[in-house]
Formats: C-alpha cells, structure tokens, sequence
C-alpha cells in the first residue's frame, strides 16, 4: 500500500465512477428480474415469476433465434472482409494510405447518416438504387427491407459495412507484428503466396482472429440500432433482435423486470460464446 500509494490515489476516481455506472446497475438490475417494477406505480415482488415467463414467452425465443442468424450472416463475413481489406493495406502498393482512410471513414461516421444511406439503396421501390440497378439487368423489383427472408440480410451488410474497416485495423496490425523473416525463409524454400498465406500469416493472426471473433459476436447480439432505424423489428418480426425485444419491453411496455431477465439471458449467451471462442481460439501464439 506505501509504495503504491499514489496509484491507488489515481485509481480512486476510476473505481467511484465503475461501482455507480456498472456494477451498481448490474446489481440493480438483478434485483429487478424478481420484481414486478411498472416505472409508474408501486413495485412489487414477484419472486420467479420473470423467469418463469420467458420460457414460455415464443417471441423471445424468436428474438434470440433472428439474432442467432443476424450473428451467421454477420460475423464471419466481417472478419473475412476485414483481413482481405488489411492484406489490401498492407501489400505496400501505392495510395495504400488513402485507401486505409476511406475503408475506415464509415466507422467515423454516423450511424443514422449511414442507415439513412442504406434506406435509400435498398428502397424497395423503383425508384431505390439496387433495385434500378437489377432491372437493368433484367430482375424484378425486390421489396428488400419490406421482406422477411430479406430485410435481415440487409441489416446484416449494413452492420458488415460499418464495422469492416474496424477489423480492418486490428488486422493490419497484427500483420505489422508478424517477422518478415517467416516470409524471406518461404520464399527461399519456393513456398508462393498462397502458402503463405495459409502456412504463416493465417496461423500467426490466431490472436487477431480470436479478438475479432470475440468483440464481433458481443456486437451481433447486442444489434439494436439498425432495427430500430429502418425496420421497427419487422416485417412479421424477421428483425426483431434480443436487444430490440428487450427495449420495447423495458421502455416501450415500461416492464423493467422481464427487460432485466432478457438482459440476464443475454449476457449469459454471450459469456457462453466468448467461453467457447476462448477455448478454441484463445491460444498463444509465438513469434520465436
């Protein structure tokens, strides 16, 4: 405690802000899932009864299997797509720079801006973009957002279309850590590209991919944004996500409790999927 004194001093600050704004709403939180808690009018305690509805409930069953496929359609796809736009950065050819600035620019940028973009690119009318752009080769209109066994698929590439130059960094700075010495070895032995590829950058970024993995995975079962935005969790509840379901039940029905044990379901998903990742992917990798 003497010699860290003046740590501990600094740290002060930091701790009184995590105990109010995490781990006092985490804890309040929980006492709501076995309280009746309506925001307007008297709490009451209801014991399980919470819990008890969720089995039952089959919309929050639907939510949790529309994010499941939100996360198939998302997390592999941005990953790929970020390590192909870092090998893209990092292959030394000219005007790299500026393109690593335009990969990067839709994560500065608004999400409203961008989904009001993707709106109007996938307008399912004539007059949307993608859709003037299939009739001229030929294909029908599509309804896009207004289609159940589309709109998911559309909030799936908006969200791989934000997030991609994000990725793109963490990989470009694994490869910066990988020894050009692997790759002058390869060469000598007659190894091509390819080989490469799969011999020494993909194994070597196992830590990168395991990261990735992890943050992405959070990110496809907390997706709220873009539902909310452009679809209002429809059609027919096609993207009516977890994270959507639990908002129209704790802001919209102002049932904080059942909210509360929707947030617990997720975080348990998601502390189960990030267990996983970490014993399959989570391993050291060295350099030497």
């Amino acid at each position: 405690m003497r010699k860290n004194t003046i740590v501990y001093l600094f740290l002060i600050p930091i701790l009184i802000h995590f105990a109010i704004f995490q781990l006092f709403p985490i804890g309040f939180s929980l006492v709501l899932t076995f309280m009746d808690w309506p925001v307007i009018g008297t709490p009451s305690f209801v014991g399980l009864e919470n819990w008890k509805q969720f089995f039952h409930d089959k919309l929050a069953w639907k939510a949790i299997w529309v994010t499941v496929k939100f996360s198939i359609l998302y997390i592999l796809p941005t990953m790929a797509l970020g390590l192909v736009l870092a090998l893209l950065i990092d292959s030394g050819r000219k005007a790299s720079g500026i393109f690593k600035g335009i990969f990067f620019l839709p994560v500065v940028t608004s999400f409203v801006v961008i989904s009001g973009i993707w709106a109007w690119l996938f307008k399912g009318t004539k007059e949307g973009f993608v859709n003037g752009i299939l009739q001229m080769i030929g294909i029908d209109p599509q309804l896009f957002l207004a289609n159940s066994s589309q709109a998911l698929m559309v909030l799936a590439g908006l969200s791989i279309f934000k997030v991609c130059g994000s990725t793109m960094i963490y990989y470009f700075a694994g490869l910066q850590s990988i020894p050009h010495e692997y790759y002058e070895a390869a060469k000598i032995d007659g190894a091509n590209k390819w080989k490469m590829f799969w011999k020494i950058t993909f194994p070597l970024l196992l830590p990168i991919h395991f990261y990735v993995g992890i943050i992405t995975t959070i990110g496809s079962f907390q997706i709220f944004d873009s539902a909310y935005l452009l679809t209002g969790g429809g059609p027919n509840y096609a993207t009516t996500t977890i994270v959507y379901y639990l908002y129209q039940e704790g802001f919209n029905s102002l049932r904080l409790g059942y909210a509360s044990v929707l947030a617990y379901i997720l975080f348990f998903i998601v502390f189960g999927l990030s267990l996983l990742q970490r014993k399959y992917f989570g391993k050291e990798v060295s350099y030497k």
